[in-house]
């Protein structure tokens, strides 16, 4: 295969390379400038006759590449490449030697030049072809180094989210849980929905389901501190209203933007008896589910979160979870999305209908049928945060 002309070369190269040659010799500042013409590169030549005059020169405009001679009066050898670099570091840097220098490019390259050229050694063909290919390889670097960067920051970021995932804290087999959380921002693990369950020393069961207004990282961040906090007033022994006040008070605190709010159902839960209590703030009714079918727990609603900050407007509803029967708590994730080709949403009534179509009964498979038919009838048109909290009593 034969090395392109220097015409077809030019005819091939569209764009114009932007180079700043840093030389103080005028006559080969003058052979620079007459071989680049020679090569038919499309280019802009700016020279500098100093290492500070470039420097000022770079701070100001960046080119696509610096010529760089090594035997400058204010700066020479390896530490002249490092100035360039540093001040410059997105420009391709192509050192000039002379030739009683025979290793100082080669030192050059191994600090971070993209090539050397040997003065008096250079064609018009040979610097068509080392200009190119310094530019390229310069960007493929650059580009490379950023892909780096950016998995090492999403490998950081996939950390972080998972150590913010709850983990439920139980000590009894009296009550099962599974749960499904799938956040609606694409290559997230974290969404504005949040979900928990902890038991206390005296053996309840307190379990929490939320939902933060809006989609993105400042949702993500509210949510998980709303769980972390509902977690730790449990912990500290706060029941009921109390505990929706003092998380409320958390959200105002806590919100980027006044406009936020958060719905959320807490329920309380006596593994022995079955007995508990329940809290709705903006929130829709959690299912029991027995032999397949589904109905919803009558309860009575209470405002969401930060909509009117200390109006306790919440009342507490009693509920039942006999033996062999589940509560399931979910977000509007899961029932927002199409029912399938219209425009009809999933709605209650379809969730209960695909509660009665699960093939299993078993809490994971059941909650894997649920999560993948409504995507599935949903086909990507509706994105939200979507989580389920499933509580069995054996």
């Amino acid at each position: 295969m034969t090395e392109p002309t220097t015409q077809e070369a030019a005819a091939a190269d569209v764009e114009t390379y932007r180079i700043l040659l840093i030389e103080d010799d005028p006559g080969d500042a003058l052979l620079v400038e007459e071989l680049l013409t020679d090569t038919g590169l499309a280019h802009d030549l700016r020279w500098k006759q100093t290492l500070a005059d470039a420097l000022a020169d770079l701070a100001e405009d960046t080119p696509d590449c610096v010529l760089l001679d090594l035997n400058l009066p204010d700066a020479s050898g390896i530490p002249a490449v490092g100035a360039v670099q540093k001040a410059c570091p997105n420009a391709a840097v192509i050192v000039l030697t002379g030739l009683a220098e025979p290793h100082a490019g080669i030192r050059a390259v191994a600090s971070g030049a993209q090539d050397y050229l040997v003065k008096g050694q250079v064609q018009a063909e040979l610097l068509n072809r080392v200009v190119r290919y310094a530019v390229h390889r310069k960007q493929a670097e650059r580009a490379g180094a950023e892909l780096r960067e950016n998995l090492i920051q999403a490998r950081e970021n996939a950390r972080l989210e998972r150590g913010l995932l709850p983990t439920p804290l139980l000590r009894t087999p009296e009550v099962g849980v599974a749960s499904r959380y799938l956040p609606g921002r694409e290559r997230a693990l974290l969404g504005g929905d949040f979900l928990d369950v902890v038991q206390t020393p005296d053996g309840l069961v307190h379990a929490v389901i939320g939902d933060v207004s809006g989609h993105g990282p400042d949702e993500a961040a509210l949510g998980v501190c709303l769980r972390i906090t509902w977690r730790a007033l449990v912990l500290g022994g706060h029941r009921d209203i109390e505990l929706l006040d003092l998380l409320e008070q958390v959200l105002v605190a806590e919100r980027p933007r006044g406009d936020m709010f958060a719905t959320c159902t807490t329920l309380t839960l006596d593994p022995a008896s079955g007995g508990g209590s329940l809290h709705l703030a903006g929130h829709h009714e959690p299912l029991l589910v027995t032999d397949g079918t589904a109905r919803e727990v009558a309860a009575e609603h209470g405002m969401a979160l930060g909509i009117l900050p200390g109006q306790r407007a919440w009342e507490s509803s009693d509920l039942l979870l006999p033996p062999a029967s589940a509560l399931l708590l979910y977000t509007d994730g899961l029932i927002e999305g199409h029912s399938g080709p219209g425009s009809e949403r999933l709605g209650t009534t379809g969730l209960v209908e695909l509660i009665a179509d699960a093939p299993e009964p078993e809490a994971n498979r059941l909650l894997d049928h649920l999560v993948t038919t409504a995507q599935a009838l949903n086909a990507g048109r509706h994105a939200d945060d979507l989580a389920i909290l499933h509580l069995t009593r054996p």
